[in-house]
This record gives structure tokens, sequence and C-alpha cells, in this order.
């Protein structure tokens, strides 16, 4: 039994009882069968977008994609796609079906879908509805195209990141046939918008079982982002790792934590080593790595697309991910002003992932990043100053002192939180105002 939102049956009833069927169908299908909730729920059905628009004449119908069959229906604040059996034309530009026509038949609707256990419909009447065995691929864990794999691919090339990423996500094995044609047919993805492939990418990337598809598909993935391939098979030739570049990648993202930053973070971290190696004593090393590797992953995320935000953080993260943070008060503090206690907490994240996928000989370096980390959590817990904002004074107490606003100022200010982190000065105005007069304006009265 699979259970159906009020609004879906709304929708399913007003369709059946002007002598129509329709079904949910695709993701919301497959979701339910595995024991999950559907995220939306989209519907066939026998009738066509007029009749639609008719039947939900009291509803707000927005006509979202009808010249393909699609009409969007606000039932209860809900949306719900509902679209017409169709059979797709030929698809020029591997995205894209130049026109649809409309039939009457669920499995030739349901023909024209991606994958077997994408291609499942439902209603209560009926029951499932299943023409291509999708229930059974589900049950055994299996991504299998419906019908012939090329073609599907062929007609839309974003199927073939759908097939990685859901087997990311889900955990499935890509069937034989399927695998071979996403190998056959990856060139293809060099056709599909970099937003598309941008937003398959992460959510591969969030999966359960993302090591492993890295691993096997990094030929795929390459296509898109050509700069990871040289990870593959690379040897680090050094006592602290135990896997090659990419498989210490996977590893690293297996271990953090299912959020997109992250976990691009964690794939970008080390793509700068294949151009920095070089040999040394008989060890591999990657001076530099983290430098070139954030500029390398600047340039892939612009080309992808993302947004500036998320450019910035994991660009910025993969620069610092190798940088050594003290085990004292002051350089946590430095470190907490100079990113941000967030920045700080997710670059800790990293660096535990990282660890994780080296040498057990590195395995200690967990506790000195948990030592880091409760350091971190005392100064924030005591709401010690770390950064400029925390210090008791500023541009305005200098101006005050006789200080012109400019570089001058701000250099006072910098040297001035310095001295509060080292424990030299108490974040105390007077001491500071005393300490600001004492040196620099003492300092450049004399020079003056």
């Amino acid at each position: 039994m699979i259970y159906l939102p009020d609004e879906v049956k709304i929708a399913l009833d007003n369709i059946t009882k002007n002598g129509f069927e329709a079904y949910i169908v695709g993701g919301c299908v497959r979701d339910s069968l595995l024991g999950d909730v559907p995220k939306d729920y989209d519907i066939t059905t026998s009738a066509e977008p007029s009749e639609v628009k008719k039947i939900f004449k009291n509803y707000r119908v927005i006509e979202t994609g009808i010249k393909h069959g699609t009409v969007t229906v606000l039932i209860h604040g809900v949306p719900l796609e509902i679209t017409t059996f169709r059979i797709d034309s030929e698809y020029s530009d591997n995205r894209h079906p130049e026109n649809v026509t409309f039939t009457k038949s669920l499995e030739e609707d349901t023909a024209r879908r991606d994958f077997t256990m994408n291609a499942i419909a439902y209603d209560e009447e009926h029951g499932i509805c299943d023409f291509y065995g999708g229930e059974e691929d589900i049950k055994n864990r299996i991504i299998r195209c419906v019908g012939d794999a090329d073609k599907r691919f062929s007609e839309d090339a974003l199927r073939i990141m759908r097939a990685i990423r859901f087997s990311s996500v889900l955990g499935f094995d890509i069937e034989e046939n399927t695998k071979n044609a996403v190998f056959r047919n990856k060139e293809l993805l060099r056709n599909i918008s970099s937003e598309r492939i941008a937003s398959e990418f992460v959510k591969l990337l969030c999966g359960k079982n993302v090591k492993n598809v890295l691993i096997e598909y990094i030929d795929v993935i390459g296509v898109v982002i050509p700069e990871a391939l040289p990870m593959k098979g690379f040897d680090q030739k050094n006592i602290h790792h135990i896997y090659d570049v990419l498989t210490h990648t996977a590893v690293a993202v297996e271990n953090t934590d299912p959020e997109p930053v992250l976990r691009l973070a964690a794939f970008f971290h080390d793509i700068g080593k294949p151009k920095c190696f070089f040999m040394k004593d008989g060890q591999g090393h990657f001076y530099g790595h983290a430098n070139i590797g954030a500029e390398m992953t600047e340039k892939i995320l612009s080309r992808l697309k993302f947004d500036n935000l998320t450019k910035a953080t994991v660009t910025k993260l993969v620069k610092i991910h190798d940088v050594q943070i003290e085990e004292n008060e002051s350089a946590v503090k430095r470190s907490l002003g100079k990113n941000t206690p967030e920045m700080f907490f997710t670059l800790l994240k990293i660096k535990r992932a990282d660890t994780l996928a080296q040498s057990p000989i590195c395995f200690s370096r967990l506790e000195y990043l948990d030592r880091i980390e409760k350091i971190a959590n005392e100064i924030l817990n005591a709401k010690s100053c770390f950064s400029l904002k925390d210090m008791e004074i500023g541009g305005n107490d200098l101006i005050a002192l006789g200080v012109k606003p400019g570089r001058k100022m701000g250099d006072i200010l910098k040297n001035l939180l310095e001295e509060v982190i080292s424990g030299n000065l108490p974040n105390e105005k007077e001491k500071l105002l005393e300490f600001a007069s004492e040196n620099f304006l003492k300092e450049e009265n004399e020079n003056g």
C-alpha cells in the first residue's frame, strides 16, 4: 500500500471522475517502495492539457511545460505536475525531444522513461503498474535503463549523470548493459548545461555510496571535470598514504557529513597534487598543492556555474586545508579570527576526513584535532576576544586620540588585537587606549 497525500488524492479523483486515467509515477513511487517519504508527487494521465485545465478550472493552473504536455495544479498550496501520457520524438540536442505525441497508453508513456525504477505507476484502483520490471529491480537494488540503454542516453545525456548519481544516493549497482552504455556514451555529457551537471554532481557527492561511485566512474565524471582524471591511480609514494590520490579523495569525501560544501571541498582538496609531485629522500612530496588546488577549484566551480558563496567557501577550504594550527589558545584565536568560527569548524571537519583517508599511522592526529576543537569551544564559550569586532575599542576611539582614519588606524587596531590574542594586553578599553598612546601614537609623534 502506497500512501497518497490528500492533495494527490484530490487530483487523481478529479481526473478519474471525469473519465480519464491518472496515476502517480516516477520518483514518488520508487521512494514509496523503498520506504522513504517522497519529496514531491508527479501525476501522469490520459487527459490532454486542455482537458486537465478544464478539470481544474476552480484551482490555480500554471502552464509550466504545456508544449510537452505538463501543467502544474496548485491544490491547498501544493504544486502537482500533471503530464499527459506521451511518446517523445527525436532528441536532436541529447536533452529535449523535438516534439511529443499524446497517447492513451500508460505502457507507451512509461516506455520513454529513463530507468525501470522510475517507470512504475500507481493508483489506488489498479495498484502497481509496472511494465518493465522496475519493482523487481528495486528489490534487487539495480539501476537498469528502460529498453535500449544507448538509446535512452542518446535521447537525454543527463541520464548518464543521473545513473551514477542514483548509484551513489541509493547505493544501487548499475546493471551491466546499462553500465557499459554509461561509459560508451559519456562524451555526450559535453552537450549538457553546466548547471544541470553541477546539480547532479552535488547530489552524487552527498550520496551514501559516493566512495565506490567516485572510484568506479571517475572516467565519466572526468568528461565534465577533466582536471580530476590525473588523480586516478596516482601513487603518492609516501609513508603517510596508503591510497592513490583518487582513492584517498573518495575516502575523504565519504568521511565528511553529506553537506554540499563539505563534500565539494573534500573532493577538490588534493586535486592539485599530481601537478606538484616530486621525490625527495625516497618519499613523495606535494609542496604548494593546496594553493594550486584552490586555483583549479575556483576555475572548475566557475565553469560549472556554482554560486559565488559556494565557490568562495570551497576554494578557501581547499587553500587552507593543509595549514597547521598550533595547539595553543593564541594560535586557535588567530585562526578563529582569520577564518570566522563557522569556517574554522568546517576546516576541522575537512582535516578529520583528510586524516581518516591517510595511513593509520596518522590517526593520532585525530586526537590533536579534538584538542584544537576543545580549545576553540572554550574560547567561544568564554566570549574571548579574537577579532577586531570583539575589541573594546574601535576606530572612533582612536580618532578621539588624534588618529586619522586610514591605513594607519587599521594597522594600530590589528597590532592591538595581536597583543590581546597573545595575552600581553587585557581586552579593556582604558588599557588598550593607554597602550596605543604610549606605543603607536608616541612613536608617530616622535617620527613626526
